[in-house]
């Protein structure tokens, strides 16, 4: 192997009452994708930070290009090619595509005045390099998920940057947006720079890595060509332990009457007749492309989109469903896409989190029972398994597997008799995501809950649920029975639809 471009020898990081690394050893070689795996608290984050010069680390060495370096800083690290982008891609949601990309330049040559043609200029450069085009005078805040990841992507690279550290770069990504990442990883490899790409998705870390390097609990358990790895062996690696594949069987008549029943819904332009029926104890699969209307219809059934087309029974009853409180009081409830932005207040505590939903069971005329709400918490942490048992700690504090078993604990709080969930595992570590299947089948298995799931991951659907639809422009064009099929044939049918 090439010499490394960094290496850690031996290093150790601890914070007050834990060592978040023990003793790595960990290398990255010039123009090599190397994936970092490991649930949440595995030491990811505090590696990528020791890299970058944002941590200092207690013991052991850190080498660039074979030589010893100390007082490694943010700047030296930058001076010395690393680049990290990180969940949120730091940018400027209120400034134009160019004026993100030229900034970094301009503050580093501490220009005073900046000059429109000027950004203009070093952005088109930048998105050349790349080899992809885009709208220089769109604001960031108004592009796609995937084209803000470009923009950061691309802002990095200006630089004499060697190694590009990407953090869950594909969480909200779909299929399409992944392959187009992909390829974007790949001609950066080309280029001779270096990837460090930091995942939870096992069939991406094997598709776009040449080597692969697990974490446990501050420790370096796996390490090795990415050939030599399966998707058992990396969760195994990854939690110590195997998490059964087994697929959900559903025992139910598909014959009786629907728990809930859609005709015809539509939203504006962006869903269309759309019909299905969802039984007590199915948990129905939802997918398609980007735009393909799904999270409209998700919210038209949870009273967020007032004015739609069509109508929705549940248990043979007509329901109107033109506010939110219309659609909890029929028993539907809904987790969004957006944990941060839409489903938690992240400042507040587990307790306030939990009975938000809830709050007619913890109030008596105008006043809150602090101890009814904390009691009322206390038992959805032990029954969602949340790792803490203090209901007063921040939300904010928990891991993202944990912040989602609270949204969905919450939730069930109101007694629901339908449950959409859209995007339930996203950002979260694989020992979370088996733990909320967990608790999904068994709301369905023992309680009847009825569930649609909304997905970009093929594996999760297959493993859930009992029916998937494809939606397509506004539309279900396709409902499939997932007993027989791969994953292979779920993406085959989805890139049909382009």
């Amino acid at each position: 192997m090439a010499e490394p471009l960094i290496e850690l020898r031996g290093v150790t990081k601890r914070f007050p009452g834990m060592t978040a690394l023990d003793a790595i050893d960990f290398r990255i070689a010039p123009a090599e994708i190397l994936c970092l795996a490991g649930e949440n608290g595995s030491g990811k984050s505090t590696l990528i930070k020791i890299v970058s010069g944002v941590y200092a680390y207690d013991e052991g060495e850190l080498l660039i290009d074979g030589a010893p370096v100390s007082g490694f800083s943010p700047r030296a690290a930058i001076a010395a090619g690393v680049q990290v982008i990180y969940q949120d891609f730091s940018l400027f949601p209120s400034l134009t595509v160019a004026e993100n990309l030229a900034m970094g330049r301009l503050l580093s040559e501490n220009r005073r005045l900046v000059a429109p043609a000027e950004c203009q200029r070093l952005g088109a450069e930048a998105l050349a390099r790349l080899d992809v085009t885009m709208d220089l005078d769109a604001r960031v805040g108004s592009l796609s998920t995937a084209d803000r990841q470009i923009v950061a992507i691309a802002r990095a690279l200006m630089s004499r940057t060697r190694l590009l550290i990407m953090d869950e770069p594909t969480t909200a990504l779909t299929g399409r947006e992944v392959e187009r990442l992909f390829a974007i990883v790949r001609e950066i490899k080309a280029k001779g720079i270096a990837v460090l790409f930091v995942s939870h998705k096992m069939r991406e870390m094997l598709e776009i890595s040449e080597r692969i390097c697990v974490f446990r609990n501050g420790r370096k358990v796996e390490e090795g060509p990415t050939a030599e790895f399966t998707e058992g062996r990396i969760t195994r690696a990854m939690t110590g332990q195997d998490i059964g594949q087994e697929r959900y069987v559903w025992s139910g008549d598909i014959a009786a009457e629907p728990r809930l029943s859609v005709r015809a819904l539509g939203v504006g332009e962006r869903v269309h007749d759309v019909s299905f029926d969802l039984r007590a104890g199915e948990i129905v699969g939802l997918s398609g492309l980007l735009g393909s209307g799904r999270t409209e219809l998700a919210l038209a059934l949870f009273g967020m989109e007032p004015g739609h087309r069509g109508e929705v029974r549940m248990d043979g009853a007509p329901l109107k469903l033109e506010t939110v409180q219309q659609a909890v009081e029929a028993g539907i409830a809904y987790v969004p896409e957006d944990r941060l932005s839409e489903g938690l207040f992240m400042t507040q505590s587990i307790a306030r989190n939990m009975v938000a939903s809830a709050i007619d069971r913890v109030t008596h005329g105008p006043f809150l029972s602090d101890g009814e709400a904390t009691a009322l918490a206390e038992r959805t942490v032990a029954d969602m398994r949340i790792a803490t048992t203090d209901v007063d700690k921040q939300v904010g504090k928990l891991s993202g597997g944990n912040q989602q078993r609270v949204i969905i604990g919450r939730w069930l709080l109101t007694g629901p008799r339908v449950l959409i969930l859209n995007g339930p595992t996203v950002g979260v570590d694989i020992g979370s995501k088996a733990e909320i299947h967990r608790r999904i089948r068994d709301l369905a298995v023992k309680d009847g809950l009825a569930v649609l799931m909304i997905s970009d991951d093929v594996p999760e659907l297959l493993q859930n649920c009992n029916r998937i639809l494809l939606m397509h422009r506004g539309a279900i064009e396709a409902d499939l029975d997932p007993r027989g099929l791969e994953e292979d044939d779920i993406h085959t049918r989805l890139k049909t639809l382009r």
